[in-house]
């Protein structure tokens, strides 16, 4: 298949490299030798899906750790699609170009609610059935993770095995299983995975639905089957795997440089923010390790940038140090340091100028509402004092360019808070001019807000369409010189929202949206809303039920058996003060708060980072 790919088929699509795999410090093992055999698919095309952090670390602990074999493969763009189609070739792997199914697992990497689609086209692509119950004994078990895993029940119709937690953790203890049970059938050996924390096995549960739709009961169908799944967590990063020698691709990928994953987790408590409670608790990476990392992945790639990646880089508490020891060891060879949105402080500032010494880089804040009220609402610990502060502060070191990120649709919002964005941006840009010939550029992008699972905000629900698009008229409304304002599509975020709070019923509407033609939904010039609704429509499914409606504390979601660590009473007791504007203080800044994240992970506390964790190297 390989000489018919490079001769035939790549010369006719746009961006072969996605397909033509052989890069720089690929890994090639032994099929007959190796135990089970497994790919990692991610639902996006290669350049996204090369960018992943956790796809790096899985790759290379799989290969690089154990005695088993993780390929890769992507989603063809439409163009290679339709002629893999015409010429009858199976999607592949990069490493071996074999078929995905010949496979013994092929794992999907869930990113975002909507890539789901994609999933299914490539499981269609691959000859292997689309839903569980299809699947006989010689095809691949078909397993998921990622923050989206979360809430698996929307995905159940399709994936055999669901990840929930840090994937590290987790593999290698699941592909040994597997291959230890490889001789018995596949019902079996589902019974037998099941019994490893952290996986969940979707048909081995049973959901009973009220008249009104919401849950009844959910209850596992055999007694050796736990009727909560609790998610696996990395108690030490610095023991954790990292690559050292990551694949260097032969095109430009979203994130083509050198990343440093200096923390996990996060303690700022953001009522909105998903990633924020189900990566609890929070873990540091000691300075040394971090530096040592950084030296080995530019030495094997030859990166001109290294990136700092977490949920709050500027959380990390010795941050200071690593960026300076950064800059002083790789900046004389034009080696730069990259930034993720900065924390709205004059600290944020300082750092940013650091890393200015070396290359200019896009400057970005995000204050997430343009009210104090609001703010304090979502918990956003930052006024509109300190925001001004660190806008003058970067003024006057010279950026001549800000991106500001907020929300609109946040529960408890009005006109007021979004003319707030408004004034605030005013603010900004007279700031900016106080300090600048020229006018300053201000750019502002508006996410439309969904509630997720496992948050605070997930009983409030979310703005319709209709509501979303007068906002966003409104706003529109007030053309400013020199600030450019963007907006999330509102039809997309809506159909984020049916998903991410949805259940097993919306499997029948995603193969039939599917089945129409949905794929690659996270693209605008492929995503179709009628597609979406014709296929609610056709399976008699109300996508408002999962959307508009508050949902009271005593209804049965469709992800409570999910142990996340974080209790529902703390979750309650977030919105509650929310509705009360009262904000919650950081636990790293004045101790534990009651999350429940480290007692019920039986976590040693030391783990989540602080000054004596970051300074004893």
């Amino acid at each position: 298949m390989k000489d018919k790919l490079y001769r035939d088929i790549l010369p006719r699509v746009s961006k072969p490299a996605r397909y033509a795999g052989n890069e720089l410090n690929i890994i090639k093992k032994e099929w007959e030798t190796s135990r089970t055999k497994m790919v990692f698919a991610f639902p996006d095309v290669y350049e996204i899906g090369m960018s992943h952090i956790g796809g790096r670390i899985l790759y290379g602990l799989i290969n690089e750790k154990t005695d088993h074999i993780m390929e890769r493969s992507y989603a063809p763009w439409p163009d290679m699609e339709a002629i893999m189609r015409e010429e009858n070739v199976p999607l592949y792997s990069l490493e071996s170009f074999r078929p995905l199914a010949d496979f013994d697992i092929v794992g999907f990497s869930l990113q975002y609610e909507l890539s789901i689609t994609n999933i299914l086209n490539m499981l269609d692509l691959s000859g292997i059935p689309l839903k569980s119950e299809q699947r006989g004994e010689d095809d691949p078990l078909i397993v998921a993770g990622g923050p989206v895993a979360f809430n698996p029940e929307p995905f159940a119709d399709f994936i055999d095995v669901f990840f929930i937690g840090d994937g590290e953790e987790v593999l290698p203890e699941f592909l040994d299983a597997y291959y230890n049970h490889r001789h018995l059938n596949r019902q079996e050996c589902l019974l037998k995975l099941a019994a490893i924390e952290g996986i969940y096995i979707p048909q081995l549960y049973g959901v009973e639905y009220l008249p009104d739709n919401t849950i009844k009961s959910r209850q596992p169908l055999y007694t050796e089957v736990p009727s909560v799944v609790r998610k696996r967590v990395v108690a030490d990063l610095d023991k954790a795997y990292y690559p050292d020698k990551p694949i260097l691709p032969y095109m430009e990928i979203i994130h083509d440089r050198a990343v440093l994953e200096v923390m996990r987790g996060c303690q700022r408590g953001c009522r909105f923010c998903h990633a924020g409670m189900v990566y609890r608790p929070t873990r540091e990476r000691s300075m040394d390790t971090l530096t040592e990392q950084a030296r080995n992945q530019l030495l094997h790639t030859g990166y001109e940038e290294i990136s700092l990646a977490s949920l709050s880089t500027l959380d990390y508490s010795a941050v200071d140090q690593l960026v300076k020891g950064l800059v002083a060891e790789h900046g004389p060879r034009g080696i730069g340091v990259a930034l993720p949105s900065l924390r709205v402080d004059a600290f944020s500032i300082e750092l940013a100028n650091e890393v200015q010494k070396v290359r200019k880089t896009t400057l970005t804040l995000a204050p997430e509402a343009g009210s104090q009220r609001l703010r304090d609402v979502i918990n956003k610990n930052v006024d509109t004092e300190q925001l001004l502060a660190a806008v003058e502060a970067a003024f006057k070191s010279g950026w001549m360019a800000l991106k500001l990120y907020f929300m609109i649709g946040l529960p408890t919002e009005t006109r007021e808070d979004l003319d707030g964005i408004l004034t605030l941006l005013d603010e900004v840009k007279r700031v900016g001019n106080q300090y600048s010939r020229r006018p300053v550029e201000i750019r502002a992008s508006m996410a439309c807000f969904v509630p997720k699972p496992h948050t605070p905000f997930q009983w409030q629900p979310q703005n319709s369409i209709a509501e979303l698009e007068e906002k966003i008229a409104w706003m529109k409304k007030s053309k400013r010189k020199h600030i450019k304002l963007s907006f999330h599509d509102s039809q997309t975020s809506y159909l984020e929202g049916v998903i991410a709070r949805g259940d097993r019923r919306l499997g029948k509407v995603i193969l039939t949206a599917w089945q129409k033609g949905a794929r690659f939904d996270g693209w605008s010039e492929y995503f179709s809303f009628e597609r979406w609704m014709q296929a609610f429509n056709e399976c008699q499914v109300e996508p408002d039920f999962y959307v508009t409606r508050p949902r009271s504390y005593s209804e049965i979601m469709p992800w409570d058996f999910i142990d996340i660590g974080v209790t529902k009473e703390f979750l309650i007791e977030e919105n509650e003060l929310a509705m009360a504007v009262v904000l919650s203080p950081d636990c790293r800044q004045v101790g534990c708060t009651g999350c429940g994240v480290c007692t019920s992970l039986e976590v040693d506390l030391d783990i989540r980072g602080g000054d004596n964790f970051a300074h004893q190297s």
